[in-house]
Formats: C-alpha cells, sequence, structure tokens
C-alpha cells in the first residue's frame, strides 16, 4: 500500500514540477518575472520537501518488508520441521504476522543469552573459589551479582518468558498424552506389556527412579507398564503403591499379565509380556536411557529449557507421582503452611544420615545458607528491590531446622522436625515416613531456588519434579557436590567450543570440537572429565565446552 502511495506521489511531483518550469518560462519576460520567480522556487522547495518524505515512506515500507521476511525465516527456524516456508498471503495476513511478531528470539539468540547467563555464573564460581584479598574479592563478587541480576532481566524481557512457559507446556502436554495413550491401551490382555519389580533394595527416591527407568524403557519400546502385583508389596507402604499415588495404568497387573509366562526384556523382543530387572544389571546400555532427549523436539527444548533431560525425565516421574485424593488434601495443607505467595523462597535439601561418609562428604549448614544469600541478591539485583528471606528445609537431620532459626535470625525458616525423624533409618519403611519424604519433594519442587546435594536422589526428585511445569528450573539449583545425573544413564558428554592447551599436569588439552565425558563441576570455574579424542582425563575450564545432549527418536510419541 505504501509502495502505491508512493508511485502516486512521485508522478504528481513529476507533473507539478513540469507544469511550474513551463510557467516560469511564460512569465520571464514580464514585470513580475522576479516575484514569479521567488514563487516558484518556494513551490519547488516544498516539492523537494515532499520529495524527501516520500521517499522516506518507500524506505519505511521497504524496512518493514524485510522485517516481515526476517521474522518468517526466524519462526521457520524456530521449528525446523517445517521444511518449506510459509507462502505469501493476502495483505490481511500480513498485517496480522506485522501486529503480533514473536517476542522470542531465534534459536541461536536464545541459546547464546542462556550461555551468556552460564558463563556469567562459572566466573563468579571461579572468583568465589580464589584467595583473593578481602577488599578486592568482595567488589569483584558485587559486580557479578549484579551482572547475574542484569542477565536473569533477560529470561522475562518482555514478557517473553511467558511465551516460552506456553511452549513449554505444550511440550510436556504431548509427551504426557502419549505416556497415558500407552499405559491406557484398548485391551488390557492384547497389549504388549513391561512388568516393573518394585524390590529394589534402596531409599524412596532410588526406588522412584527405579520406577521411571521402567517407565522410559517401556515408552522407548512402545509397552505398558505395569507394576508386579500392582505394587502391592511395596515395601515403603503395607498398602502398597496406591496407598498414596494414583494407580498407573486402567489395567491391573491380573488383566495384563495374568498366566502369561513373562519373558527376561530384550529390544527387540517378540514376547508379549517382558520383565525388566534394575538398571545396574544392564550388560548393554541401550540408546534411549537418560539423559537421551526425543529428538522430535530436541532443538526446540535447546532454545526453551536450560536442560532438556531433566524436562523429559521429570515429565515421567510428574506421570508416576501422580497423587491419590487422600495425598493431595495433606500435600496442599504442608504447601498452605510456607508463605509462597509473600516473594521468593529458596528450599534446602540437607542429607545428613545414611549416605554421609560412605557417597557423600558433610556438609555444614552455612555452606547451604552461603548459596542461599548469593541467590537472594541476585535476585534483588534482577528485581531493583529489597526481599524478605525465607528458606524451606528438608532433612533426615531433626537438628537441622532449629539450627539455621537460631543462627539465621533474618530468615524465616520453614520445616519439620518431625518429617526429619522419620526419614532416620530406624523409622525409614513406615507410612509416616513415606508421606514424609513426599510431602519434602512436594514442597522442594514449588521452591523458586534449591540448594542441596545431587548425590542425594530425594533432591535430584524435587529437580526433576520441578521442570515440566513450565517454567525454566534447569539452572536455578547449585549443587554442593554432584551435576545433575539419572542412575545407570548413558555417558553425560560435553563438547569443546574453544580450544585449551593444558596450564598444569592436572589440565587436559582441548581442541574446538572435541568430546568430552564429564565426570563432575568443580563449581570453581573448572571441571572434570576424559577427552574422547586424547583419552586423557583432567580438569578444564567449564566455559570453553557445552552439552552435547543425546537424541533418540520415541515412536511413541503422539503426532
Amino acid at each position: 500500500m505504501f509502495k502505491c502511495l508512493a508511485a502516486v506521489g512521485t508522478v504528481v511531483w513529476m507533473t507539478m514540477f513540469l507544469f511550474l518550469y513551463q510557467q516560469l518560462s511564460v512569465n520571464q519576460n514580464s514585470g513580475d518575472s522576479i516575484r514569479a520567480w521567488r514563487e516558484t522556487k518556494e513551490a519547488i522547495e516544498k516539492l523537494q520537501e515532499q520529495n524527501m518524505n516520500l521517499k522516506n515512506i518507500l524506505k519505511m515500507e521497504r524496512q518493514e518488508r524485510n522485517d516481515q521476511h526476517r521474522k518468517i525465516l526466524e519462526q521457520a527456524h524456530q521449528n525446523p520441521g517445517n521444511a518449506e516456508l510459509p507462502r505469501a498471503e493476502p495483505e490481511k495476513e500480513e498485517k496480522e504476522v506485522i501486529q503480533k511478531p514473536s517476542i522470542l528470539g531465534s534459536l541461536e539468540q536464545e541459546l547464546h543469552k542462556r550461555m551468556l547467563d552460564d558463563r556469567i555464573r562459572e566466573m563468579f564460581y571461579l572468583v568465589h573459589s580464589k584467595a583473593i584479598e578481602n577488599s578486592t574479592k568482595t567488589l569483584i563478587e558485587n559486580q557479578m551479582i549484579s551482572l547475574m541480576g542484569l542477565s536473569a532481566k533477560l529470561e522475562k524481557l518482555e514478557g517473553s518468558e511467558d511465551e516460552r512457559i506456553k511452549e513449554r507446556s505444550k511440550i510436556t502436554e504431548r509427551i504426557m498424552k502419549s505416556i497415558e495413550k500407552l499405559q491406557n491401551p484398548e485391551s488390557c490382555k492384547n497389549a504388549n506389556t513391561l512388568v516393573c519389580n518394585l524390590d529394589k533394595e534402596c531409599g524412596f527416591g532410588c526406588q522412584l527412579h527405579h520406577v521411571t527407568y521402567c517407565a522410559i524403557t517401556a515408552f522407548a519400546t512402545k509397552r505398558m507398564m505395569i507394576l508386579k502385583r500392582d505394587g502391592s508389596s511395596w515395601k515403603y507402604s503395607s498398602r502398597g503403591w496406591t496407598s498414596v499415588f494414583e494407580p498407573i495404568s486402567k489395567c491391573t497387573f491380573d488383566e495384563a499379565v495374568g498366566n502369561t509366562e513373562s519373558k527376561p526384556f530384550a529390544d527387540p523382543s517378540p514376547a508379549r509380556v517382558v520383565s525388566l530387572g534394575i538398571v545396574d544389571s544392564l550388560l548393554t546400555k541401550p540408546a534411549f536411557l537418560p539423559q537421551a532427549v526425543p529428538e522430535q523436539f530436541l532443538e526446540t527444548l535447546h532454545s526453551l529449557h536450560s536442560h532438556p533431560p531433566a524436562f523429559f525425565v521429570g515429565t515421567f516421574i510428574s506421570y508416576l507421582m501422580r497423587f491419590n485424593a487422600e495425598t493431595k488434601e495433606k500435600l496442599e495443607a504442608a504447601l498452605k503452611a510456607i508463605p509462597f505467595d509473600q516473594g521468593p523462597v529458596v528450599g534446602l535439601q540437607i542429607r545428613r544420615t545414611d549416605k554421609v561418609g560412605t557417597e557423600a562428604a558433610f556438609h555444614a549448614l552455612k555452606e547451604y545458607m552461603e548459596w542461599t544469600e548469593i541467590w537472594f541478591k541476585v535476585e534483588e539485583k534482577r528485581l531493583g528491590k529489597a526481599l524478605e528471606r525465607k528458606v524451606f528445609i528438608a532433612s533426615d537431620d531433626p537438628t537441622v531446622v532449629p539450627e539455621a532459626q537460631k543462627d539465621y535470625p533474618n530468615y524465616k525458616v520453614y520445616g519439620s522436625t518431625e518429617i526429619a525423624k522419620t526419614a532416620q533409618l530406624n523409622n525409614r519403611y513406615t507410612d509416616a515416613s513415606l508421606m514424609g519424604v513426599i510431602t519434602d519433594i512436594y514442597i522442594l519442587s514449588k521452591v523458586d531456588y534449591l540448594v542441596c546435594t545431587f548425590s542425594s536422589q530425594v533432591c535430584r526428585m524435587g529437580y526433576e519434579l520441578r521442570q515440566p511445569s513450565g517454567s525454566d528450573d534447569g539452572s536455578k539449583f547449585h549443587s554442593l557436590d554432584d551435576i545433575y545425573y539419572f542412575g545407570g544413564q548413558q555417558a553425560h558428554e560435553v563438547v569443546a567450543i574453544e580450544d585449551h592447551v593444558a596450564q598444569n599436569n592436572q589440565e587436559i588439552d582441548l581442541k574446538v570440537g572435541d568430546k568430552v565425558g564429564i565426570a563432575g563441576n568443580h563449581w570453581n570455574g573448572y571441571s572434570k572429565g576424559t577427552n574422547r579424542r586424547t583419552y586423557k582425563e583432567g580438569v578444564f575450564p567449564s566455559y570453553k565446552v557445552v552439552n552435547d545432549w543425546r537424541r533418540f527418536n520415541f515412536e511413541a510419541l503422539l503426532d
């Protein structure tokens, strides 16, 4: 439309220019020639001004066309499954595109924005770990906290996070519907079935991760997953699985399995019913094991979420941990006791009993509170206002909550010493202990930030359960020991994006493109791993690598 107006205007301008030129020629011998010349000159200057305006209109029109074309290309890049670009539509459709542009960046922009946030945090870890002169260190850390707050603002800029929440929720819904369809077949007795036994000798978090492994395996092989005897012999409750959770399928064990002899799991397997052992017994690890992500939307999740594997695992845990009415009532009552509607709450999961000294090191309360305080300072920079300090503490040590209330009077501390008592080894396999650990995990999944040790399965469950809610909680944690992992997982690998020359015998060389099997992050600016090219193990700067997530085609996903 602008182009047409500009073309018409140009023609009119040229016509008027010729007319005035002719008039000037006619009057040049008359007594009024000087006055006519001045009037003509003024008219020409006005026409020149109008001509410049017309040129600006043409320039704006071209810019709008270019912007529109760029947006179409970006939308096609965000949805790589669409091989063909959208065709030009009538003017009405073009206006709609211009008026309602996507407020999300391209895949590359979203990845670089997240990478920037990650690199700032890694720099903070480096500075925080160094023995620098106190005033200088404080100054640098305060500047880094300011940078982290500024970076955090980008996440919610111009309502972009609202749009990401919608897109992430769509993916969650798609996975959940696919699980539900596979778990509720038309014919229970004819469905290909995988039997999962709840007999693994370990704690609650370990047992739930075992069932999650069963569920992912069944999903990857397009089988319905059934608990042996419907989980009635679950050692955590005399009333079985359904004492706290909803049934995982409309089909019962007798309906799906009955007298059919189950065969040991194999993929592929002609048997209708197979039985799956524990993940530790696998000789070879199937490609679908965590931390694999469905290839159908890995690129989309790359742009929407900071930890796609945890997002995928979390969706399965969310399905398995669908609470029955009695459990829901108790959980909602526990949740109401904490004022989540009155500002952010940081969750601390502090494990002290069975694994400390064997699988995990002891960490004092002050270590958890140190990172809690850092997060609150960053959040205050992001929001530009002071925040009331509130923490929820989940622990198997009844002394931790009173210790926090005594030593940190500027914090409001929430947590139950009674639940902590039920987590003691001598009380662990009771209904009260079961309800206590479920309550802790549920509340940890609702906090704004999580400080814990990822060596704890309860901590990792709280983290996983947070992911499919719609928010991106993949980076909203600090672990005092391990990075995130899933027991029995495929190797977690990263790829080098910058060269690195080892500075001492503890470091390893990196070349761009090298794959590294990651063993952990030391939270001091360095990570540890094994270079797949050189086979050397050692540390390297964390900022010089990015995650190389595995992908698998989960055919059970609904189109």
